[in-house]
């Protein structure tokens, strides 16, 4: 129930001086994305970016918690972020972001090459697994939060890559 507008920025390149950088620069410090823009407030941490939204949609009367109501399920989808947050770091190196393509012979490759991508994804599909059992899905936690968000990339990934995961993981 919050009102936003999404605004996309075609990715060019790293380069200081690529139009993405120069873009995202003029509304964000770090000249990365995700950030958010609220008037003259600019988030632009992931974390800090959910925080906010949750506090938001708190406000909305009738509006979907975005964390876990419980608060040891709070906890325990907020460790999951972190993890997110500073983790799976060879699955974010080997593995680019790329929504637009389809690569599932690279995927093909990066699998069989590098060990640290297969452990990352046996700590998802194991972490996945535990979360929809015990909370009965659909989503991590049961309803959606923002857990979910935090790992839509991840998801992207193994999508673009086709790197295998379970039928009730994908």
């Amino acid at each position: 129930g919050i009102v936003f507008e999404e605004v996309r920025v075609r990715f060019d390149s790293f380069d200081a001086q690529s139009e993405f950088k120069r873009t995202i620069g003029a509304v964000s410090p770090t000249a990365k994305v995700p950030v958010l823009v609220d008037g003259d407030l600019v988030v632009w941490d992931t974390l800090a970016i959910a925080e906010y939204v949750a506090e938001m949609a708190a406000d909305l009367p009738g509006a979907q918690p975005l964390w876990p109501l419980e608060r040891a399920h709070r906890a325990h989808a907020r460790s999951i972020c972190a993890e997110m947050h500073s983790g799976f770091t060879a699955l974010r190196s080997n593995c680019p972001m790329n929504i637009e393509a389809h690569l599932p012979e690279i995927g093909a490759l990066i699998w069989r090459d590098k060990a640290g991508v297969r452990a990352d994804i046996t700590r998802l599909v194991t972490m996945w697994s535990a979360l929809l059992h015990a909370h009965g899905g659909p989503m991590l936690f049961g309803a959606f939060s923002v857990a979910d968000a935090y790992f839509a990339p991840v998801c992207m990934r193994i999508k673009t890559y086709a790197l295998p995961v379970p039928a009730e993981i994908s």
